[in-house]
């Protein structure tokens, strides 16, 4: 598992709504898939991202890319104090059948986690994350890349930038509630 964290503060954008008192105030906004991208803003208003891979061994068994994601999951919760609330890139189209399937395992395995764990989840369209971060729905990777290059942050690769980019959106709207 690999993960490059790109840390920045953003003290001036609004709070992110709370699941809950003793959760605290962090969020996590993900872009689900083999190369997981997460950003994460802690309750000190440090935002850190990386990308993180999920790729299977040779040896592995089917399962153990969700477990290995869970535990990075659990690790991550722990490591920031707790999670108030994630959001995730919700995906309607996929480019192919294995793509489909490793998307719901991913999204079954953090959906499951969320509500043994008590943790406020949220899926947010592909197309809205793209309008908020270049204004365009239909925009392509690079232009989420350049855009969130733009406002200060650097990006690894497309997964990075689009959780960066819901992170955000999750931030400036309230997780869409303005």
């Amino acid at each position: 598992m690999s993960m490059h964290p790109s840390p920045l503060l953003v003290a001036d954008c609004p709070p992110a709504p709370v699941a809950s008192a003793a959760a605290g105030s962090t969020i996590l906004a993900l872009d689900l898939g083999t190369s997981t991208g997460w950003a994460i803003r802690g309750h000190d208003g440090l935002i850190t991202s990386g990308t993180v891979s999920f790729r299977p061994s040779r040896f592995d068994g089917g399962g153990m890319r969700y477990l290995r994601f869970q535990h990075w999951l659990e690790q991550l919760a722990d490591d920031s104090g707790g999670l108030a609330a994630i959001y995730f890139e919700e995906v309607r189209r996929h480019i192919g059948t294995d793509a489909a399937h490793l998307y719901g395992g991913f999204l079954a395995t953090l959906t499951a986690w969320c509500e043994r764990e008590g943790v406020a989840y949220q899926g947010v369209p592909v197309g809205t994350i793209k309008r908020f971060a270049t204004g365009k729905g239909n925009a392509g990777k690079d232009a989420v890349l350049a855009a969130m290059r733009q406002r200060g942050f650097q990006p690894a690769d497309d997964n990075e930038a689009d959780a960066i980019a819901l992170l955000l959106w999750a931030m400036e709207t309230r997780g869409g509630v303005l």
